[in-house]
């Protein structure tokens, strides 16, 4: 198997031999003799914000998640990094906004260079494992981008989506078809790990990638019974949200089994916005698109030991926020991150002494309808995965003062809009649904946002080339 660090070798690269950012400060409260935290991080696939019990989903029932939303950490203003799949989940990976990296779209991979969450965990001593849907790359044994290429001991994994009875490929075999309800399928196999990792005494990172409401929508016949009343689609779809809400019941029981649930860290989010028959809950747009109703999901922290009373947050946070706030939560130095780091440590939330968000969030659908003329990053042949060919293309001319694409900067209730059309402002703890653009009344605020969000696709595009991975 090539793994990410032979890669990196052969073709003569090396990553940037560069401390942590500012966005991740050292995390210097921790006991000398507290236990790591175990860390599981869980993300559906297309789930809106509004398809939930407890955003208020008029037929949905998720028993589960709303207990967790009751009696956790319930985010109310949580972003995915952008409003399609394999981005969001290349920046809980990262920390960083996919376009530094070419993951524009469905099917752009990550990049070699890139320092994940499970290589940095790996090296602190977790045991590390992936489990579901991956779409950063192909899960083949010779892709330096799958899995185990980019620091997990073990996967279960799929290029994509997948529905019941998955083929599911392990540690870059040959797929299987594995017979089952898929989001039990995976819990079932991450409780696998989990157990293992328990019973050696081992911290572990288990990350949970669902392949569930992402269409075709086909839940089983138990899991359509409750909503025979709508139609056959929406019964699908809701049914396969139920499934993952009791995938995650078993997820929780059998930590509880362990006697683990204490000291685990676990996020529940989607990757991005609502489509088809999903519910954004009311809020403008749904998947793809940068309004509300795109980027906005449900996310749910669960720590008992960190996490003793319930609330929920009204800060503006992103899907970039995990890496950063797991590195700082465990205090790690480390000494080849690859800057900047777009996510914050969101240590000060958790621990209820923030109250602001002191860094805004930038989102950019870039306009990628060129970069398939440039040369392939990565060999052709190793993007090509069992159910998808992936791309990233090099960009080696960064634009500098030219940036189209739809892109949005989130400053607290601020959010601001720059498009083909102009610049629109709206003020998002009034006006979550974006129905009134007040950039005429607030000029200043306009030119301040803008301003920032232009120097942070510049930096983007410095990273886009490639300047990240040179080492001063």
């Amino acid at each position: 198997m090539l793994r990410r660090r032979d890669f990196l070798k052969s073709a003569g690269l090396a990553a940037a031999g560069l401390a942590l950012g500012s966005g991740c400060a050292s995390f210097g409260g921790r006991s000398p003799g507290a236990a790591r935290p175990n860390i599981i991080l869980c993300m559906t696939d297309d789930q809106g914000f509004g398809d939930t019990g407890y955003n208020g989903h008029k037929y949905l029932k998720t028993p589960v998640l709303d207990e967790m939303a009751a009696t956790c950490l319930r985010f109310d203003r949580f972003y995915a990094a952008a409003p399609v799949c394999s981005p969001t989940r290349g920046s809980v990976m990262t920390g960083r906004h996919p376009n530094r990296f070419g993951c524009f779209a469905p099917n752009y991979s990550i990049r070699p260079e890139e320092i994940t969450i499970a290589e940095v965990l790996k090296s602190a001593g977790y045991a590390t494992g992936h489990f579901g849907k991956w779409h950063l790359g192909p899960v083949k044994a010779d892709c330096p981008v799958n899995p185990g290429g980019s620091g997990f001991d073990e996967w279960l994994s799929h290029d994509n989506f997948f529905e019941i009875d998955p083929p599911l490929t392990r540690n870059g075999e040959p797929a299987k078809v594995i017979k089952g309800e898929s989001s039990e399928i995976v819990v079932e196999e991450a409780l696998r790990f989990v157990k293992k990792a328990a019973e050696n005494g081992s911290p572990f990172l288990a990350v949970v990638w669902f392949g569930s409401p992402h269409t075709p929508h086909k839940a089983t016949a138990e899991d359509r019974e409750p909503y025979k009343h709508l139609s056959e689609k929406e019964q699908h779809y809701l049914g396969e949200i139920a499934a993952v809400d009791r995938a995650v019941g078993m997820l929780r029981t059998g930590l509880a089994d362990l006697k683990i649930a204490e000291n685990t860290m676990l996020w529940f989010c989607s990757d991005n916005g609502a489509t088809g028959p999903g519910s954004t809950g009311g809020l403008r747009g749904k998947k793809a698109s940068l309004w509300e109703g795109g980027i906005r999901v449900p996310a749910i922290l669960e720590w008992p030991d960190r996490i003793r009373k319930p609330f929920a947050a009204n800060i503006p946070c992103c899907t970039s926020d995990i890496y950063p706030t797991i590195i700082d939560i465990l205090g790690l130095d480390v000494d080849n991150q690859v800057e900047p780091v777009d996510g914050i440590s969101l240590r000060g939330l958790i621990e209820g002494a923030m109250v602001s968000r002191p860094r805004p969030i930038a989102f950019w659908k870039y306009a990628a309808g060129r970069e398939n003329r440039n040369e392939s990053y990565i060999d052709r042949e190793l993007l090509k995965g069992t159910w998808r060919q992936f791309s990233n293309f090099r960009h080696p001319h960064p634009r500098v003062d030219n940036f189209p694409g739809h892109a949005a900067l989130i400053d607290n209730n601020f959010k601001l809009h720059q498009t083909g059309e102009g610049l629109e402002l709206y003020d998002i703890s009034a006006d979550p649904a974006e129905t009134k653009n007040i950039a005429v009344q607030n000029p200043e605020v306009v030119a301040r946002m803008k301003a920032t969000l232009n120097a942070w696709q510049a930096s983007v595009e410095e990273s886009l080339a490639g300047r990240d991975y040179i080492a001063d």
